[in-house]
């Protein structure tokens, strides 16, 4: 029924994704292939509509008047994307970072900084460990987001006082998410820096061939638990790296493996499960209703994830870059 929209949309997104993380790099690839993939969306809805109009049980049809808008409209509704694009953009231009990297400050953690020595399988040589704190917080990606956003309140006609306002509200709302966030990669640090995830690599090791699988598996174990790409990534990111260097596999195919299957995962998370319960306004019962339909079409993706990274890891290497 809805399978025109479904390709259009997929290859839209696959497409521009591999674009520009191929010729960019990973800062606004999703953003460009979710843009991207809501015009295609769009244009496909102007030649095709779907024969059913798809209602929840207790819906009623309202009829309404269909509104059109003008140009001036529909460029001021796209305005914000626009601006984060061109803002993101921006930031990656090399005179502008290295203009703005002048208040940059980094130092060595005290009490951490090449206080702890990793040897050998982990690292080619004895070596310490350094431990670097960046404080980029002008060429950090969020300062750019956060002054498109400042830049798209004046567009739209917004008083300063309402846009502090609004982030506060959403400073508020996200609390609870920043906390768990935070914890998650405070976690992965100390893994990283006690040794765990390189006791854990070694480990993984012993799968052998079979590793790019659970490879797979493993980042959408890390989504289902912690409900998030980039915690899953923080806590896992590293061993994998391990894992594939002790076995001479590719630790970018590895590491990618973890975020992409993490997606996967992200439909069964149960903080992504609340909040699409809270946001269509479903019963809090239904969250196990809709866990349980889930989680099939979760675990099929998974597999073939897995099956994915183990062709490229045997099969098609040569498509995978090199570190």
């Amino acid at each position: 029924e809805v399978l025109p929209a479904i390709v259009v949309c997929s290859l839209t997104f696959a497409g521009v994704l591999f674009f520009v993380t191929n010729n960019y790099g990973p800062d606004l690839a999703v953003i460009l292939a979710s843009i991207a993939a809501l015009i295609a969306l769009v244009l496909v809805m102007k030649f095709w509509q779907p024969s059913q109009v798809f209602r929840l049980e207790g819906d009623v049809e309202v009829s309404a008047e269909r509104k059109t808008h003008t140009t001036g409209e529909i460029v001021s509704a796209w305005s914000p994307y626009m601006l984060l694009v061109a803002f993101v953009l921006a930031w990656r231009f090399p005179p502008l970072q290295a203009v703005l990297n002048t208040v940059t400050y980094q130092f060595g953690v005290p009490g951490l900084h090449e206080a702890i020595m990793r040897v050998p399988p982990i690292t080619p040589e004895p070596s310490n460990y350094a431990a670097m704190y960046n404080f980029n917080w002008l060429t950090a990606a969020g300062t750019s987001c956060f002054l498109s956003a400042f830049a798209a309140s004046l567009l739209l006609g917004m008083s300063p006082g309402k846009f502090v306002g609004v982030v506060g509200s959403v400073l508020h709302q996200l609390s609870k998410p920043l906390l768990t966030i935070a914890s998650v990669l405070a976690l992965a640090f100390l893994m990283n820096y006690a040794g765990m995830t390189s006791t854990l690599g070694l480990a993984f090791a012993a799968t052998g061939p079979l590793f790019p699988a659970f490879s797979a598996m493993l980042g959408w174990t890390g989504v289902f638990l912690t409900g998030s790409d980039t915690a899953s990534n923080a806590l896992f990111g590293t061993l994998q790296v391990v894992t594939a260097n002790e076995i001479g596999l590719n630790p970018i195919l590895t590491a990618s493996s973890n975020a992409a299957t993490g997606v996967m995962g992200k439909m069964v998370s149960l903080q992504s499960i609340a909040v699409a319960v809270a946001a269509t306004g479903m019963a809090s019962s239904d969250e196990g209703k809709l866990f349980r339909t889930t989680l099939k079409h979760s675990i099929i993706l998974m597999i073939f994830m897995a099956i994915v990274t183990m062709i490229f890891a045997y099969i098609l290497p040569q498509f995978v870059p090199q570190p």
